[in-house]
């Protein structure tokens, strides 16, 4: 946990962050200096290890608690940073003013948007246009993967209140991470369900106040599932949807690849793994995935396979052909990098997210696309 100091030293060098991104001059645009604001992941009752992020898209409706450009990153741990206990999802609003410190500490930044029921956010975090913002939880009361219980999917309306939870025990069993097909009326959502190995798809409609499951099928199977004293389990993690190929592409933790399904909003019985895209000794354990703007796959390290002294906590760039291009360092220690997001646009032009478990930030960049 970061003592008070460390949390109001956080806060100040954040608030000096956004400040310097928001005097820009008239040559902006050719600045070499990237935007970047800099936030804690703390809420006010005080969880940490923050796992998922989102970035609310372009064409999010008005009138909620979150706008279009926000940044959501969803807890795993509570306050007593045990694994599996987090309740909470906070919010951060890289381009406008940061909400003052909440009263009780431990304080961040950013603030409390949704408080769940059920303990153990994980990296399962999406939004979709249509106003919805989607979580998944797997409880772990204990902190250890002996007692991992039954996880859900929950549905959350954009001022911040649940719509609805989706718990089954072969297509909702422990939501690891998710991905959204976003049609606008309809949607596809994959599930990575990390203690079965598998990865299903929810198809669902869109209403104004609600979704309707339409259909549940499981599309991936085989992923090597084991239990991990530092990340509880290791098995199918971040999941990352190529509308243009119709291509799933799954990062598998416990097999240390990235692998990839064909058709997959479309496909009715489930491959074994699916095609092996990348697994290289650049990969440590991938987690979180995701398409970058420029059409390359995007993966953090969580460092509990291959792990390297020399190179924790990293986000690996690699084309969709398997091809490494490049890759960076979150943190100097271990275990680091977890959740990240890029988007192809949004209000203020901040188009990347990554989270840094070991101080419990989020860095939000305005980063070039080409």
């Amino acid at each position: 946990m970061q003592s008070k100091a460390a949390l109001a030293l956080a806060s100040l060098a954040a608030s000096l962050t956004l400040l310097a991104t928001q005097t820009a001059s008239a040559g902006d645009e050719s600045a070499f200096i990237p935007k970047l604001v800099n936030s804690s992941t703390i809420p006010a009752i005080g969880d940490v290890n923050p796992y998922g992020v989102a970035i609310v898209p372009a064409g999010f409706p008005s009138g909620g608690a979150i706008a279009a450009g926000d940044v959501l990153i969803s807890n795993f741990n509570n306050s007593s940073n045990v694994q599996g206990t987090g309740t909470t999802i906070v919010q951060l609003t890289p381009s406008g003013q940061l909400a003052p410190a909440p009263s009780a500490p431990p304080a961040g930044n950013a603030v409390t948007f949704f408080t769940s029921n059920l303990p153990g956010l994980s990296t399962a975090l999406g939004v979709l246009r249509g106003g919805f913002v989607l979580v998944g939880n797997v409880p772990t009361p204990d902190g250890t993967f002996a007692n991992i219980g039954q996880g859900a999917l929950q549905v959350i309306y954009r001022n911040g209140n649940l719509v609805q939870t989706f718990s089954d025990p072969v297509f909702a069993q422990d939501p690891w991470d998710l991905a959204v097909d976003d049609e606008g009326g309809s949607a596809h959502i994959f599930v990575s369900n990390v203690t079965s190995g598998t990865v299903a798809r929810l198809d669902v409609l869109v209403s104004a106040k609600q979704l309707t499951l339409v259909k549940e099928t499981t599309i991936a199977k085989g992923y090597t599932v084991q239990p991990n004293a530092a990340a509880v389990v290791l098995g199918p993690t971040g999941l990352a949807f190529d509308d243009a190929s119709g291509t799933l592409y799954v990062a598998s933790t416990g097999d240390n690849a990235i692998y990839a399904i064909g058709n997959a909003a479309r496909a009715t019985s489930a491959v074994n793994r699916g095609s092996l895209v990348f697994s290289d000794s650049h990969l440590r354990g991938p987690l979180a995935l995701k398409l970058a703007p420029n059409g390359h796959l995007l993966t953090a390290n969580g460092d509990a396979v291959n792990a390297d002294v020399l190179h924790p906590s990293e986000i690996v760039e690699f084309t969709k052909g398997g091809q490494f291009v490049r890759e960076y360092n979150v943190d100097s220690a271990q275990g680091g990098a977890f959740g990240l997001d890029a988007v192809s646009g949004s209000p203020g032009g901040f188009n990347y997210a990554a989270v840094d478990d070991v101080t419990n930030s989020v860095s939000v960049y305005r980063l070039p696309l080409d």
